[in-house]
């Protein structure tokens, strides 16, 4: 019984944090609204894809018809035209 909690809890969470991810980018699609979601989401890219490239994505996603349009071939591909920055696990823990 319990697996089946952790199962179900583990798709519930899976599932909301897949549809934050599409109101973000449906947000970001709106004209003036996804220019001031970008402008609110530009430490998230920042942090997500370090300072230059997240710069960069926020900037052309808060470009009224440039960001409609690369959002909408974003959710299409089902990536990004910039990708995040990779993690590196060299074994060292971060406090």
């Amino acid at each position: 019984m319990a697996n089946e909690k952790e199962k179900r809890s583990l798709k519930r969470t899976l599932a909301h944090a897949a549809g934050w991810q599409v109101v973000k980018r449906a947000a970001k699609m709106v004209p003036l609204g996804g220019t001031a979601v970008a402008i609110v989401l530009v430490g998230s890219d920042i942090k997500n894809k370090g300072l230059f490239k997240g710069v960069v994505n926020s900037g052309l996603d808060a470009i009224p018809i440039l960001g409609l349009v690369k959002n909408g071939v974003e959710i299409v591909r089902g990536k990004d035209f910039i990708p995040d920055k990779v993690e590196r696990n060299n074994g060292s823990k971060k406090s």
